[in-house]
């Protein structure tokens, strides 16, 4: 097989390779590999003979017929010359079965077409695809469109006659589409369907070949040289006429390599055509079309192949943003699920860090929350002259005191600091919630994570839970500063105080007179002294605990208790918590299967390209 045989069946193997996977413009951004393929499709008026031709460069029946539009869908011709033995065809949605009685293709065409458009007389965008092997035949690839009419027939929807302009249209404007335009030579050719949409798509005539058939049911005493000489329409390439089987003929199953023998001679014999013999005929016509499409396509196949390679690119970046396929046995499972903890964890960590913004937020809670609210405590108020009067008379009982109100003092104090016990709890809290929303930061941010959404949902309450355990022991640690506080009052702050002597020992006053205003005011600066002293050592040690228990366990040991878990779980387990979207499964898969399908295409393409 010389190269260029080589060529067209390389392209044939890519097109139907893309059809398998239904890349016929697939959503992707670049154009895609099919239409950038060289094609021929074949366009003419209903019963322009357009079927009769393409069986002449076949050399068999094997089209439906009849009257109305019998070609529904288009119909991809791939013909493959073989050296010798039994011509036979093969449909791609039924691989490995050979036909090699072409009137069972005739019907199996009918058949799927009827599949794919129900009984009705609708067309459908579907090609279908066929492959025929003959030493009769010239490699070369069709696309045979429906035929192009001005009415609807009966049963049809009067949609049907801008559908099929529509469906014909869709496969020539393509830049790559060659186009075989069959006009009947017994019509006018300004009304000739099949110009009148080249026209349209290509108006130089640069890709278009003009087919001429029946010139033999001319009237008398007309012909079609003026047209064949390309003076009535001018093409870029040289017309072709053709004398296709009369319909008696066709009735009579003449045998078609005795057709084209008799349309050699109609040329050969026929005065006005006589000149032009050599490049008449539907076997010149095949050759011909054979030679152009390979010319073509060896044009094309640098583009193709940068097409490939950028479409590879292109695959292989979107496959990996999907990640990577989960391994099947239970290891592989536990290794994934760990791995991506790890990247969630160790995200979560940068944003404690700074790495990442968010823990800031915490120094935040210590630096302005915690003391503006110890500072809203207000303990003047609970100092005022009624208050410590209250509490220092009910602490003496029955009995006055009758030197200092230690008691007193003691009550004064004890609930002051409880009420600081509030603003601790608060820090505590909010210290929580900064925990748990960077929490869900560092989800949205693990991108493995987005993979598998129960695993992201059960990280995250793992995470919670955690938070919430490490958020109770901070509690009870960071409570029990406030309460040692209570317990045992610093000695020394006391034993400092201005004693109060005249007060103090003189036993002429009457001990209530120790309740007069400014000795209660000293009282109250007293213990509001102290509880400011209290307070501002809480206001640092509060935060050590907080950090202790909450952010550095959260740094530690976020999801241990999950891992632990994870070892206990089975391989049942383990899978459903890898449940990925099947969007993203079969997205992956499909992407898999066109990335497999465009580097088998580079490769071909590439060993062509070389033996060049």
């Amino acid at each position: 097989m010389g190269t260029m045989d080589n060529l067209i069946s390389l392209v044939n193997k890519i097109q139907r390779a893309c059809t398998a996977l239904g890349d016929q413009g697939e959503d992707s951004a670049l154009p895609s590999l099919w239409d950038s393929l060289p094609a021929i499709a074949v366009v003419g008026g209903q019963s322009s003979g357009k079927s009769s031709v393409l069986e002449s460069i076949v050399g068999k029946d094997f089209l439906p017929r009849g009257s109305g539009i019998v070609t529904r869908r288009p119909l991809v011709l791939q013909l493959h010359k073989i050296d010798e033995g039994r011509e036979y065809a093969e449909f791609m949605h039924l691989p490995r079965k050979r036909f090699t009685d072409f009137a069972l293709v005739r019907k199996e065409i009918q058949d799927e077409t009827d599949r794919e458009t129900g009984r009705s007389k609708a067309i459908s965008p579907v090609p279908i695809h066929l492959s025929i092997y003959s030493p009769n035949v010239v490699n070369l690839t069709l696309i045979d469109l429906p035929g192009l009419t001005k009415v609807a027939v009966e049963g049809q929807p009067e949609s049907i006659v801008a559908d099929i302009e529509n469906m014909v249209r869709s496969y020539i404007e393509k830049p790559n589409c060659i186009i075989l335009a069959i006009s009947p030579a017994n019509q006018d050719l300004a009304t000739s369907d099949a110009i009148k949409i080249s026209r349209d798509v290509d108006p130089k005539g640069e890709r278009t070949f003009g087919v001429l058939t029946k010139i033999d049911l001319m009237d008398k005493g007309t012909d079609a040289v003026d047209i064949l000489e390309g003076r009535s329409y001018k093409l870029q390439y040289p017309w072709v006429g053709v004398v296709n089987r009369s319909q008696a003929e066709i009735n009579k199953s003449v045998d078609m390599i005795a057709a084209r023998r008799k349309e050699r001679e109609y040329f050969a014999n026929t005065p006005e055509y006589k000149h032009l013999a050599n490049r008449m005929g539907s076997e010149y016509l095949g050759k011909m079309l054979s030679k152009h499409l390979e010319s073509v396509i060896k044009a094309r196949i640098p583009g193709i192949q940068s097409l490939i390679n950028k479409t590879i690119a292109e695959l292989e970046g979107e496959l990996a943003r999907l990640g990577k396929p989960i391994a099947a046995d239970a290891g592989g499972k536990l290794y994934s699920i760990m791995e991506i903890c790890r990247i969630f964890d160790q995200i979560y960590k940068e944003h404690l860090d700074g790495v990442r913004p968010g823990g800031e937020k915490i120094y935040y809670v210590f630096d302005n929350q915690l003391p503006a609210a110890l500072k809203r405590l207000q303990f003047d108020k609970n100092l005022s002259m009624e208050n410590v009067r209250k509490l220092i008379t009910e602490a003496d009982g029955y009995q006055p005191h009758l030197i200092a109100p230690e008691q007193g003092y003691r009550r004064l104090i004890e609930s002051s600091l409880v009420s600081i016990k509030g603003p601790t709890e608060a820090a505590v809290d909010a210290v929580h919630a900064i925990l748990k929303e960077l929490v869900q930061k560092a989800i949205s941010e693990t991108v493995e994570l987005k993979q598998y959404p129960t695993l992201r949902v059960e990280v995250g309450n793992a995470a919670f839970e955690s938070l919430d355990r490490m958020r109770e022991e901070s509690k009870k640690a960071t409570l029990k500063l406030v309460d040692m506080e209570c317990s045992y009052l610093t000695v020394d702050f006391f034993r400092k105080l201005p004693q109060d002597i005249e007060k103090g020992g003189n036993p002429t006053h009457s001990i209530f007179d120790r309740y007069n205003d400014s000795y209660l005011r000293r009282i109250g600066s007293t213990v509001l002294a102290y509880v400011s002293m209290v307070c501002a050592s809480l206001r640092n040690s509060i935060p050590k605990s907080i950090v202790y228990c909450q952010v550095r366990e959260a740094k530690r040991s976020l999801l241990d208790h999950f891992f632990t878990e994870l070892g206990a779980k089975e391989t049942k387990q383990l899978s459903s918590l890898l449940d990925e979207d099947p969007a993203v499964m079969e997205r992956r898969a499909s992407l898999a299967k066109r990335l497999e399908l465009y580097r088998n295409a580079q490769a071909e393409i590439d060993a062509v390209a070389w033996a060049k």
